[in-house]
């Protein structure tokens, strides 16, 4: 359980955010959630949106239920109040975790909700898979997002993997430009 400092849209000052892995039953909350993060008008109610890089959905019903169908993969989502608030997608591989799908409700960012789930997010991968190493995938093209991260420990690899153009389950890009950069972080050992 994490507690967050009051902010927008969480005026108790010590709201609780109480984590569990997703359930099959979640899929159409967590659908919601993740596309109101990254696409569209709602999007741009919070900083994480993609909405000028890219159009459609981030993630659909079928995509998320067959997520959450993967071994080794854990959705791992925040509730507040029984309501979904935030998710994020980790992935254990070797001595190493995945970090990706990381979605905040747009109205609840700024607030410090995106420490907790981060910070409960690497506890889980260190201690409960015993992983040394969280990575993920930025868009080269959030600098701001990039520095958030870099400031919570991680750096940039320096290693860059091209946007799988033509594959619409990343989205419909408005660029031709597009690109992912490596971020990675030591986690503690308990």
């Amino acid at each position: 359980m994490g507690t967050m400092r009051s902010g927008r849209g969480m005026p108790d000052e010590q709201a609780k955010i109480d984590f569990r892995g997703a359930a099959a039953a979640d899929v159409p909350a967590l659908v919601d959630l993740v596309n109101s993060c990254y696409r569209g008008d709602s999007s741009r109610q919070g900083w994480t949106t993609e909405a000028d890089f890219l159009d459609g959905q981030r993630v659909g019903a079928e995509g998320m239920a067959e997520l959450l169908s993967r071994p080794n993969t854990l959705v791992l989502v925040g509730e507040s109040e029984g309501e979904i608030v935030t998710c994020c997608e980790l992935q254990r591989s070797g001595n190493g975790a995945y970090f990706g799908m990381f979605s905040v409700r747009p109205g609840l960012q700024g607030a410090g909700l995106g420490r907790i789930v981060l910070a409960e997010a690497e506890r889980m991968a260190a201690r409960e898979w015993g992983c040394r190493l969280m990575r993920m995938k930025v868009l080269k093209q959030r600098p701001e997002l990039i520095a958030w991260y870099e400031r919570r420990g991680y750096t940039n690899t320096g290693r860059t993997e091209p946007f799988p153009y033509g594959d619409e389950a990343f989205g419909l890009p408005k660029r031709d430009d597009l690109a992912f950069v490596e971020l990675t972080r030591e986690l503690p050992a308990d």
